[in-house]
C-alpha cells in the first residue's frame, strides 16, 4: 500500500449525528461538551458533522469551536446537492456559507460531497460542485475535499476515475454489510484502495445495530472476550482495514463515549482469532431477514405525512430479528405517537430517494401497518 495523507490520524472520530438529547427534545449541549472534553483527553480529533445533520453545526460550535484553539482539531461537514436538501444550484452552495456561519470555525479541515450515488450525481455535476469545492479550497475554505458514497462498486471506480483530485472517501463498512449486495461494503473499500484513497468509515456500528446484535452473536463474542462490549468489534473491525484513515462512531451519551475510548486510545488491530470470530457473526446475520436501516432519518425531512420511518423500522425489527411482536407493537405505538401511521404512507417515493441503504420503504411501510397496527 502507498503512503496517503492522513496515516497517522488517532483512528476515531466523533461522528455528530446522532447527539444525546434532552427529554423535550432539544440537544443537550452541556453532555456534548462533556463528551468533547473526554474525547480531546483521550487524543482523538477527528470530529463529523454535516448541513443536513439538523442542529448538529450549532451544537459543535458551542460545544468545540468556541471551547478548543482552531488548530488542535480537524473538523468535516458536508455539502448535499440531492433534491430533498437542495432546490436548486444557488441553494446546494449556499450550504458552505451557512455551515461555516453555524459552526463559526472559520474554514474546515475535510469538506464532503454528501452521499453520492447514481441518483443524484448528475445533480452535482449539473450544478458544478465539483469546481465550486475545488475553488473553496483555493480560498482556503476548505483544506481536503473528498465525498461520502453509497452505490455500487462500479459507481465509485467511475467517479475516482473521473474525479482523481477528490482527496478521500467516507464509506458504509461494518462487518454486516462486508459481503452485502447493496452496500458492498467490502468491494467499494477495495475501489479505494485501487485508487490508493484513504477511507473514512461511517455506519460502523450500523445505525447500532451491531451494539445489540441477536442473542447468538452476543453470545459468540462475550465468549471469546466478557470483558469487552459487542460495538467494540464492529469498531475494530472497521478499523482494522489498513487503508481506513478513521471510523466515525456516532455517540450519543457519556457511557458510549466511554467504552469507544478504551478500547481506541490505543488502538490494537483485530488478530487472526478476532476475524475468525467475526466469520461467525457474518454467518449468523445473513441467516437473520431484517430492515437494513440505520435510522440517519434522511427519508423523513421531507415527508409530507410525517411518518417516523426508522423507528418503525426498529419496531419491525424487533419481531424480525429477535421474535418479540409484542415489543415490535408497542414501539410501533410510541413510533407513531407524533407522527403519521405506516398506513397513511401516500407512495410519494420522497423517503426511497433519499435513502442511502436503497431499502424499499413503502413496501416495508404496508408490511409494517398490515402487522403492526391495533
Amino acid at each position: 500500500m502507498k503512503e496517503y495523507f492522513g496515516t497517522q490520524m488517532p483512528k476515531l472520530g466523533f461522528g455528530m449525528m446522532r447527539l444525546p438529547k434532552k427529554e423535550n427534545g432539544s440537544f443537550d449541549v452541556e453532555q456534548v461538551k462533556t463528551m468533547v472534553d473526554r474525547f480531546f483527553e483521550a487524543g482523538l480529533r477527528y470530529f463529523d458533522t454535516a448541513y443536513v445533520y439538523q442542529g448538529s453545526e450549532e451544537v459543535v460550535k458551542q460545544a468545540l469551536v468556541e471551547r478548543y484553539p482552531r488548530e488542535s482539531y480537524f473538523l468535516a461537514t458536508k455539502l448535499n446537492a440531492g433534491t430533498w436538501a437542495a432546490a436548486d444550484e444557488e441553494a446546494a452552495k449556499k450550504q458552505l456559507e451557512i455551515s461555516l456561519e453555524r459552526t463559526g470555525a472559520g474554514y474546515f479541515d475535510f469538506y464532503l460531497l454528501h452521499a453520492l450515488s447514481k441518483d443524484n450525481i448528475g445533480n452535482y455535476d449539473k450544478y458544478g460542485i465539483w469546481d465550486f469545492v475545488k475553488d473553496a479550497k483555493e480560498k482556503g475554505l476548505i483544506r481536503h475535499y473528498g465525498f461520502s458514497f453509497h452505490d455500487s462498486a462500479d459507481v465509485l471506480d467511475q467517479l475516482l476515475t473521473e474525479h482523481p483530485d477528490a482527496e478521500f472517501v467516507q464509506l458504509q463498512i461494518n462487518y454486516a454489510d462486508w459481503e452485502d449486495p447493496i452496500v458492498q461494503s467490502r468491494k467499494v473499500y477495495e475501489v479505494c484502495v485501487k485508487h490508493n484513497k484513504p477511507v473514512v468509515v461511517m455506519e460502523p456500528v450500523k445505525g447500532g445495530t451491531l451494539a445489540i446484535p441477536p442473542k447468538e452473536v452476543s453470545d459468540l463474542f462475550k465468549a471469546e472476550n466478557p470483558d469487552t462490549s459487542c460495538a467494540s468489534w464492529a469498531i475494530r473491525f472497521a478499523a482494522s482495514l489498513e487503508q481506513v484513515m478513521v471510523v466515525l462512531s456516532g455517540m450519543s451519551s457519556i457511557e458510549q463515549m466511554e467504552d469507544n475510548i478504551s478500547y481506541m486510545k490505543e488502538f490494537r488491530p483485530l488478530d487472526e482469532k478476532e476475524r475468525g470470530v467475526i466469520h461467525k457473526a457474518q454467518e449468523i446475520l445473513d441467516a437473520i431477514p431484517q430492515i437494513k436501516c440505520t435510522s440517519c432519518h434522511y427519508c423523513t425531512n421531507g415527508c409530507p405525512m410525517q411518518i417516523n420511518i426508522p423507528d418503525i423500522f426498529k419496531a419491525m425489527n424487533r419481531n424480525l430479528i429477535f421474535g418479540q411482536m409484542e415489543a415490535a407493537q408497542r414501539g410501533y405505538a410510541n413510533a407513531v405517537k407524533n407522527g403519521g401511521k405506516a398506513s397513511e404512507c401516500i407512495h410519494c417515493l420522497q423517503c426511497e430517494d433519499a435513502c442511502p441503504q436503497h431499502i424499499e420503504i413503502t413496501s416495508w411501510l404496508e408490511r409494517a401497518a398490515a402487522e403492526l397496527e391495533r
